[in-house]
């Protein structure tokens, strides 16, 4: 089993929610190639500014993978205004395991995340990346 953290913005956030859907752009065709049905994901959400409030980014939810990954190009994802009209054709099928309540503040566990070796520059390790693998010990420490 393999774990991963699905980097996404709120809006798209409450999509895969609604839909339990994991959906990545052309780009990063090789990483989602590697998720297989039973691997963990947990949805992290990017910070973003509310008025002028600053929520930090926050891990949401843990969900299951339930398919193979398959192409499907109907417009369900909102892409960022940089990205034009992608639509986030590489797919697959999420079955919900958890959705936190009390979402994880993420930048409290920056210090004690294995798969951030840069503690300062801790965006570059997510930076770009529609999705990480992160180590089972990561996992758990988000999951505690």
């Amino acid at each position: 089993m393999t774990y991963w953290l699905c980097i996404t913005t709120e809006e798209n956030w409450k999509i895969i929610k609604e839909k339990n859907i994991w959906g990545v752009p052309e780009r990063h065709k090789n990483t989602i190639s590697r998720v297989k049905p039973g691997d963990l994901l947990l949805i992290y959400v990017k910070q973003r500014s509310v008025g002028k409030e600053v929520e930090g980014p926050k891990i949401v939810a843990l969900y299951e993978a339930a398919s193979e990954v398959f192409r499907d190009s109907s417009r369900i994802f909102r892409p960022p205004p940089k990205m034009g009209s992608e639509t986030f054709p590489l797919r697959i099928k999420l079955k919900p395991v958890k959705i936190f309540e009390k979402p994880v503040e993420f930048k409290k566990l920056i210090p004690k995340l294995k798969f951030i070796e840069n503690k300062k520059k801790w965006t570059g390790h997510l930076m770009g990346k529609a999705m990480r693998e992160i180590p089972e010990e990561d996992f758990k420490l988000i999951t505690g």
